[in-house]
Order: structure tokens, then C-alpha cells, then sequence
């Protein structure tokens, strides 16, 4: 098990490696780089439009990547997801800006990122599955949290190569050539990626399933779409608070408030790196007391942080700032450290993979996509301090909140009745 989880916390990493170097990109240099006819409100706007497309795409990954994880395997996921991953993340490091190539730039971005999109959708299933697959019934939030950690660690590395050259670059350096540089290092990581994965056994219980679904999707649709549709409500608070802090946050501090990137980076990555560590005690704490409580206690500290979030972070100030996204992280994996237990355990096996990454994936359309757009659009038309931020996230929250309370608890019973302990 400890094999398996760490070869899955690693994957992951470098998967959402290759995702938030995008985020971090597009907060600070892509839209001056292409789409430099635009105001500087309108790039930033632009910039996170292509950075929204590849959470469009990361549903269609999971309904593609689920079929191959529900009717073959989920370890050919993992590879195969990677793969398109890193290729297409070192592709965007090579695309010629807007004063190159003309529109070309910008249409080059939307679809290199477009693919990305597409297999980071297939990962999460393939990584989370595999996990909660092979895990004792008794600890499956802890082992299933592992992969959760991955997201953090591909966070930490993507904004450390950034904060590293953003220290020993110009900032003209930087805007030249400096800011590529996180993107082809993801040809390596997915090399490295690639031979953690290559011993990995397949999952028992899909060795176990005697007749697989046809179409998955079809069967998830037609026996699962109230089940879809509430996780990615109650998902969308999760999504929404991270890129908020990640993303957004980043791009505010920098432009409106005049704040230097790299106390802005470390900030963001001091959050993040407890986050990370609070992680599998959250997931233990999901194996004693349940997978829903946990969620609705994280939920409902979200909505009751948001407000005091925005007006630490509109002080500017480095320790406010942190307080401010240190709450909203603790709220976060509060309820994502039990996900990737949850969301299979909601699922019978022969559809698991496809309903679980379809509905985690879709939150991440309501919560990730629209969140840095909207919070952007939102800040400009306020004051110093954007509440109109605040309000916006506070109603994902509620929204989410109620999406929780309407979802079925998966432990102990039900999961040790239907699947006996294996490993």
C-alpha cells in the first residue's frame, strides 16, 4: 500500500504540476504576451479565460478516460492521462507569443490547454481509483488521501520554479523567456512519472467485475445523474476556494495592490504547504467520524471565512495575507482530504470510475473556471477591499452546503458490507 500510495501521490504531483504553472502563468504573464491589444483588466480577463478552458475540458477527460478506467483498467489511465499531460504542457512552453505569430498565439494556447484539461480529467480517477481500490475498507480515507497531497506538492514545485526565477531573472528575462522554463520541466517530471507507474499491479476490484458496463457513461447518466450533479455542486466551494487563493489572489495583490510576486508566492505556498501536511490527518479523522461530516464542516467554515479572507488579503500586508489563505486552505482539505474516499465509495464498481471523475471534474467547471473571471470582473468594479469577491464565494459555499446535506454517508457500513477488506 505504501508503494502503491506514494507512486500515486507522485503522479498526481506532476499532474497538477503541469496544471497550476498554467494558473501561475496566466496570473502574471500570459496576457500581456498574448493578447497584448487588450487593457490590462481585459489580458488578465483573457488570460484567465484559457486558463478556464482546461477545467471545461477535464470533464470530457474523465467521460473518456472513464470508459478506458471502467471498461479496461484503471492502469492504463494512468499512463495514458500522463502522457497527454506532460506532452501538451511542454508543447504551451514552445508556443510563439501574440508579436510572433498574430492570433495564432492565443488559438495555439486555448488548445494546448484544452488538452492538458482533458488529462488531468483522466488522472484524478485513475490515480484516486487504484488507491481506494486496493486500500482496507477500515483505512481507505487515509490511503486515498495520498493522492489528495499530490495536487499541494505539484502546487509547491510549479510555484517554486516560478519564485526561483522570479528572483534570479529581470523581470524582461523573465517576460522572455524565464516564464517557459516551469513548462518544459514538465518532460521530465512526466518521464519520471512514467517509470514510478510502470510496476503498478491493477486494481482487485475491477479484476473482481464480472460484467462491465457497455457504456459507462450511458449507465452513469441514466442511474446517476442526481448523484453527478450533487457532487459537483458540492464540490464547486473546494475548486472555488483554491483558485481563488492560487490564482486570483495572485494576480490581485500584484496588479491593484502593488504587492511583490515573490511575497505573494510565498504567502500562497506557506498555505498550501499546510494544507498539504493536514491532509492525512483530515483523512483519518474521515475514517473514524464519516466522509460527510467532515465535508459539511468544511463547507460551512468556508462560508463562514470568506468575507474575513478578502479583507486580509486587501491589507496587503505579508502575515494578514496568510492568516486569510491559511483559513481558507484548512476549510479546503477539510472536506478534499475525504473526496477521494468518498466519491468511489458512491459508486458501484463497474461505473465507479467514470461517475466519480465526471462528478468531481464538473465541480471543477463551476468552482475553478469561473472563479478567477469572475472574482477579477467583481474586483474592478469595487473599492480596496473586493467584497463583491467574498459574496461570490460565500454563495459557491451555500450552494455546495446544501449539495453535502442532501448526500448519503458511505461509512463504515455500507462499504465494509459490500466490499470486504483486500491487501
Amino acid at each position: 500500500m505504501l508503494r502503491l500510495a506514494a507512486a500515486s501521490l507522485a503522479g498526481t504531483a506532476i499532474e497538477f504540476y503541469d496544471f497550476f504553472v498554467y494558473g501561475t502563468a496566466a496570473a502574471l504573464v500570459l496576457g500581456p504576451l498574448f493578447f497584448p491589444t487588450f487593457s490590462p483588466v481585459a489580458g488578465t480577463l483573457a488570460a484567465f479565460g484559457t486558463f478556464g478552458v482546461g477545467f471545461v475540458a477535464r470533464p470530457l477527460g474523465s467521460v473518456l478516460f472513464g470508459h478506458i478506467g471502467d471498461r479496461h483498467g484503471r492502469r492504463p489511465v494512468l499512463v495514458a492521462s500522463l502522457l497527454l499531460t506532460g506532452a501538451s504542457t511542454v508543447a504551451v512552453g514552445c508556443v510563439p507569443t501574440y508579436d510572433s505569430i498574430g492570433v495564432a498565439a492565443p488559438l495555439l494556447l486555448v488548445a494546448l490547454r484544452f488538452l492538458q484539461g482533458l488529462g488531468l480529467g483522466g488522472e484524478w480517477g485513475g490515480a484516486v481509483l487504484l488507491t481506494a481500490e486496493h486500500a482496507p475498507a477500515g483505512r481507505r480515507g487515509l490511503w486515498s488521501s495520498f493522492p489528495q497531497i499530490g495536487p499541494s506538492v505539484g502546487f509547491l514545485l510549479a510555484n517554486g520554479v516560478v519564485l526561483a526565477l522570479s528572483a534570479s531573472l529581470s523581470e524582461a528575462q523573465f517576460a522572455q523567456w524565464g516564464w517557459r522554463v516551469p513548462f518544459w520541466m514538465a518532460g521530465v517530471l512526466a518521464l519520471a512519472g512514467l517509470w514510478l507507474r510502470s510496476s503498478l499491479t491493477e486494481s482487485p476490484r475491477f479484476l473482481e467485475i464480472d460484467d462491465h458496463a457497455r457504456v459507462p457513461l450511458a449507465e452513469v447518466v441514466r442511474d446517476h445523474w442526481r448523484l453527478v450533479l450533487l457532487t459537483a455542486g458540492a464540490l464547486a466551494i473546494g475548486y472555488a476556494i483554491f483558485y481563488a487563493v492560487s490564482t486570483w489572489s495572485l494576480a490581485y495583490g500584484t496588479e491593484r495592490l502593488g504587492v511583490d510576486r515573490g511575497v505573494m508566492l510565498s504567502c500562497i505556498m506557506a498555505a498550501v504547504v499546510v494544507k498539504g501536511a493536514l491532509t492525512p490527518l483530515a483523512a483519518l479523522l474521515g475514517d473514524r467520524y464519516g466522509r460527510r461530516p467532515l465535508c459539511l464542516a468544511g463547507c460551512a467554515a468556508a462560508v463562514l471565512w470568506m468575507f474575513p479572507m478578502v479583507a486580509l488579503l486587501a491589507t496587503g500586508e505579508p502575515l494578514p495575507m496568510f492568516l486569510g489563505f491559511l483559513g481558507a486552505m484548512i476549510a479546503f482539505i477539510t472536506m478534499f482530504a475525504v473526496i477521494a474516499a468518498y466519491l468511489p465509495e458512491l459508486y458501484e464498481p463497474r461505473v465507479r470510475c467514470t461517475g466519480a471523475a465526471v462528478g468531481y471534474n464538473l465541480g471543477g467547471v463551476v468552482g475553478g473556471a469561473l472563479t478567477p473571471i469572475a472574482a477579477t470582473a467583481l474586483a474592478e468594479q469595487g473599492g480596496r477591499v473586493p467584497w463583491g469577491v467574498a459574496a461570490y464565494l460565500t454563495a459557491v459555499g451555500l450552494l455546495s452546503l446544501g449539495c453535502f446535506a442532501l448526500l448519503p454517508e458511505t461509512r463504515p457500513v455500507p462499504v465494509a458490507a459490500a466490499e470486504p477488506a483486500s491487501g
